[in-house]
């Protein structure tokens, strides 16, 4: 299969952009409950979800190993919880995905979800059980740039997802693929099923299609995005740890992106995604237009950069350069099997217990978050 061009992004009858507004708000170990719960607040929660709808979390599983940036954070799920529990949500259930390269029940376990889980009598449904949804085709009221040329047979995304509320929990970090990776990137794992590595070459647009297809679907959508330990260099996995301290919180999942993007200290309309949807009307890149509210972020500059590791350049190589035309052998055939393969190794079997174990292990040791992290009950303990 080789696509088209992408469409030209035209902005999306039907789909007016409201006041963006991001809630930024520095934290610490001590109050990063309470200021997760005063961020949603800021960020208008009530307001922008239907509190009779049940409400799907959506946590935010990179890599299963509980490397710092990567994944949602204990804290950043209990928070979430408790903040919609007080703002009048009382219907929570958690939906998992699994990937090519992680497992959600191992994922759930080592970053320390299941305890909260029991805690707060929240199910977890996975969209890759039948007895959970079954995946139904869908036909998009919006255009699509790529994702019907892309699943010419159809675009089936998971029944459970129809009529509900969504929470993204993102965090803040870099990609290989994206420059960054927040609540528009989040959806990807939840509304495509296993083959969605067909899309990696028009990554972008993808993105686009499937927030257009959430604002169709779901009766509210919102992000709580953590930043406390950020990701910076070659993302979604093998990145950085930097202590940021922050949270944020929005309605607008292009504006969350775009505010975090910036405080990266990357130019966010000069991202694909980010530019396409501000484009298409489905949110806000713009910063100078975003309602930031909570803490001053005009002077914030990380000063991020992505770069490359192994996946990336194979990556690059495989879906950006002329071989991509070749994706129909690469990709649909039982050949990805050799990709996947290659992945798993270099993730689980050489990054992990050689080098990224232990900036988690120094982590553990030397950061509040790290400290923090321990804290927390382990997916064995009942208590």
């Amino acid at each position: 299969m080789r696509l088209p061009e992408p469409k030209a992004p035209t902005k999306v009858t039907g789909l007016p952009r409201s006041e963006p507004k991001v809630a930024v708000v520095w934290t610490t170990p001590a109050t990063v409950l309470e200021d997760t719960k005063r961020a949603m607040e800021m960020a208008g929660l009530k307001l922008s979800m239907d509190v009779q709808a049940t409400t799907i979390l959506k946590d935010n599983i990179s890599w299963h190993f509980p490397f710092p940036g990567a994944n949602t954070t204990p804290w950043q799920l209990e928070g979430a919880i408790l903040g919609l529990q007080e703002a009048g949500f009382r219907d929570l259930v958690c939906v998992q995905n699994k990937t090519v390269v992680t497992d959600a029940f191992k994922g759930e376990d080592l970053n320390k979800y299941s305890p909260l889980f029991r805690k707060y009598n929240v199910p977890v449904r996975f969209n890759f059980k039948d007895e959970d949804m079954k995946w139904v085709e869908y036909k998009p009221k919006s255009s699509m740039l790529v994702l019907d040329q892309i699943y010419y047979e159809g675009i089936r995304i998971p029944d459970f997802l129809f009529g509900k509320n969504i929470v993204h929990l993102p965090t803040v970090k870099c990609h290989i693929y994206t420059t960054t990776t927040g609540a528009m990137k989040n959806a990807f794992g939840g509304l495509l099923h296993n083959h969605r590595h067909y899309t990696h070459s028009w990554i972008h647009e993808t993105l686009v299609d499937l927030l257009a297809i959430q604002k169709e679907i779901h009766t509210g959508i919102f992000a709580v995005m953590d930043g406390t330990t950020a990701g910076n260099g070659p993302g979604p996995r093998t990145m950085y740890p930097e202590e940021k301290n922050v949270i944020l919180a929005s309605a607008d999942q292009v504006a969350i992106d775009a505010v975090a993007a910036k405080m990266m200290g990357f130019h966010p309309m000069g991202i694909k995604y980010m530019y396409l949807a501000h484009e298409r009307g489905l949110g806000c890149a713009d910063v100078r237009e975003i309602n930031v509210v909570g803490e001053d972020i005009s002077n914030v500059d990380w000063k991020f950069t992505v770069g490359d590791n192994a996946a990336s350049l194979a990556g690059d190589l495989l879906w950006f350069s002329p071989l991509k035309r070749f994706q129909n052998l690469f990709f649909r055939t039982p050949l990805v099997n050799f990709f996947i393969f290659g992945s798993e190794f270099y993730h689980d079997y050489y990054r992990w217990p050689f080098r990224d174990r232990l900036t988690f292990k120094k982590w553990l040791k030397k950061s509040p978050w790290g400290k923090l992290f321990e804290s927390y009950a382990s997916a064995d303990s009942r208590g």
